[in-house]
């Protein structure tokens, strides 16, 4: 196994294949490295040298009491990045690993990065605030905790429904794909997951956003139940300077996992633009 190990004394668990410009991949929550397995393949197989690795607390990286925070995640990412010594890189965030790497910019910089995808991402800020009206109410988030707490393993299967659209008229279930979902998620420890959930809810990211000063590009479903677009690409994406946005109609949260091609090859083209 490669690991890394953080200032804290965190081994931070990572995937590094291939040969090439660098893409980094962060993945969402309660997810791990392995939910980037189909852009892993696509882009090591297209001359990239590809990197993934699980956030603190995930997979199978250390599972930590303390320091499970989006500050921390940034640095864990910085640390990784400088114990690789990468540079040109293309950053990739999901969800709450947009979040971690819209954190990562605003801590450290664009010095070694070249451009930004986010897909699904929870930046600016995902909870409902008198200045944030389309956010997510506490509530919804209070629900995760209990949930998490109470029987995660129940609670992260029936989540892979909504995650992947699932739950829709029409829509085809995978078997495989949720019960990878669940997989992951239980890899995840109980406490990094349950603290997670305040990082990926509460963490207002505008100012990180404002720092952003290379060619971005947001991905995001119109059908996204995790992470609603409305409060989030939509805004996004007109803070970040000359930020390119292309809306997925009909799309889930999990939409690189269930539309991979698509997802893909417009991730290639913004790549090679």
């Amino acid at each position: 196994m490669s690991t890394i190990k953080t200032g804290d004394g965190t081994e931070i668990f990572y995937k590094d294949w291939g040969s090439g410009q660098p893409i980094v991949f962060s993945h969402g929550w309660p997810l791990s490295g392995d939910a980037w397995d189909a852009q892993m393949m696509f882009f090591g197989e297209r001359g990239y040298r590809v990197i993934a690795h699980d956030r603190r607390g995930h997979g199978r990286s250390a599972q930590t009491w303390t320091g499970n925070d989006m500050d921390t995640y940034a640095d864990d990412l910085a640390a990784l990045i400088e114990e690789l010594n990468l540079r040109d890189i293309i950053l990739v965030g999901h969800s709450t690993g947009g979040g971690e790497v819209t954190r990562y910019i605003g801590r450290h910089g664009t010095q070694r990065v070249a451009k930004i995808v986010l897909v699904g991402a929870i930046p600016p800020l995902m909870l409902k605030t008198e200045a944030n009206p389309n956010g997510l109410p506490i509530e919804v988030f209070d629900d995760l905790r209990k949930s998490t707490y109470e029987n995660r393993s129940q609670f992260f299967y029936d989540l892979s429904m909504p995650f992947y659209g699932y739950n829709r008229e029409g829509a085809k279930a995978s078997d495989g794909i949720r019960m990878n979902f669940w997989f992951q998620g239980m890899q995840a420890g109980i406490k990094p997951a349950y603290d997670c959930i305040k990082q990926f809810s509460e963490t207002d990211l505008t100012e990180d956003l404002k720092k952003f000063d290379v060619p971005t590009l947001f991905l995001h479903g119109d059908d996204d139940q995790i992470v609603p677009i409305v409060a989030s690409a939509m805004i996004s994406s007109k803070i970040v300077p000359n930020a390119t946005l292309k809306v997925y109609p009909g799309s889930p949260h999990g939409l690189a996992q269930v539309q991979a091609d698509r997802f893909n090859n417009d991730v290639l083209a913004f790549i090679q633009g």
